[in-house]
């Protein structure tokens, strides 16, 4: 009877190798995925007491930076405490709030996203770990890689409404949350405060209406209602843009955007003023030139008049070159 062949040592011994490999691959795999699942464990425990996680360094570094993650994280880094006087971190921290609130009260809700925030007297080593040096600032961290320029929200450009906070979470996650805002009822009791003195003035004087027909109470009316809208009120409105912008470098503010695409609330002030010294100057010229008042008193209106469409158009024309870089033209002033 034949002897069985034998199987070389050399053989055996991969086999051994691979079955070990093939080992390791299976105990890592499920050493990863437990390790997932308390990270994701963790992370919702928190969130079902506070929907913005407050995160440290050593948080951040373990449920945001470490890998593995099957998640993302929304994170603002901010600056909350008042020695840090960062007014618009306050306004973005409200607004990220109802956000998040938004998410974690609604259909909405899943362990896909979390939202957390650091601050900078919490985690200044996160900051410096980024090499940031502003806040207000707004980053998506991907389940996977790192975060890319898209990931980084143009807060200067979109602004830190709620509403342009859930399009831009929408379009880097997929997840889609409807804004709820908590209601808020100083609008109506404002307009029915308006409506009730309207209502008391017609009826004191519901013998004399005459003053319905006040061109020059309308005209005004008229115009205060076109400076706001040429001004930006409405933008501001949709937007919801900073005041100012504080660099926190140099300490020095900037009441005007740089940049044609945003604006900031202090800037349509600025520009409402501007318009509205135009609008005056104009006025005093018509008034100049069809007023029956003495030739002296009709001089001084129309040097005063000329004065102010001077002056303003100027500002206004510096504040359009601010804007719009490359634009060749000014007047007065640069």
């Amino acid at each position: 009877m034949a002897a069985p062949p034998r199987v070389p040592a050399l053989a055996l011994a991969a086999l051994a190798l691979l079955l070990c490999w093939a080992g390791d691959g299976v105990g890592g795999q499920k050493r990863k995925e437990m390790l997932i699942s308390e990270k994701v464990s963790q992370l919702m425990e928190w969130a079902s007491k506070r929907s913005v996680i407050r995160l440290n360094g050593d948080k951040f570094r373990r449920f945001v930076k470490a890998a593995p993650r099957n998640y993302s994280v929304i994170v603002m880094f901010t600056a909350l405490q008042p020695h840090r006087q960062c007014v618009v971190c306050k306004q973005a921290d409200e607004e990220y709030q109802i956000l998040a609130n938004s998410w974690r009260y609604s259909s909405a809700f899943t362990n896909r996203i979390f939202f957390a925030m650091v601050d900078f007297d919490e985690g200044s080593d996160v900051f410096q770990m980024l090499n940031m040096n502003s806040a207000p600032t707004f980053i998506n961290f991907p389940p996977k890689g790192k975060p890319k320029r898209a990931d980084t929200y143009e807060l200067q450009v979109r602004g830190f409404g709620a509403e342009q906070l859930a399009r831009w979470v929408a379009d880097r996650t997929d997840v889609n949350i409807r804004v709820i805002r908590p209601p808020n009822y100083a609008g109506p009791l404002m307009l029915g405060l308006l409506l009730a003195v309207i209502g008391g003035l017609v009826y004191l004087r519901r013998s004399n209406l005459d003053f319905l027909y006040n061109k020059t109470g309308w005209a005004f009316a008229a115009l205060c209602l076109v400076l706001a809208m040429t001004s930006g009120q409405m933008w501001n409105h949709i937007r919801g843009p900073p005041y100012a912008h504080k660099n926190p470098h140099t300490g020095q503010v900037n009441y005007i955007h740089g940049s044609s695409q945003a604006q900031f609330v202090a800037e349509t002030h600025i520009v409402l003023l501007f318009n509205a010294g135009v609008t005056l100057g104009m006025v005093l010229l018509h008034e100049a030139a069809t007023s029956d008042l003495e030739v002296g008193k009709r001089k001084i209106m129309c040097v005063a008049g000329i004065g102010l469409v001077v002056l303003f158009f100027s500002w206004l024309l510096s504040i359009f070159r601010s804007k719009y870089h490359g634009y060749p033209y000014s007047f007065l002033m640069s």
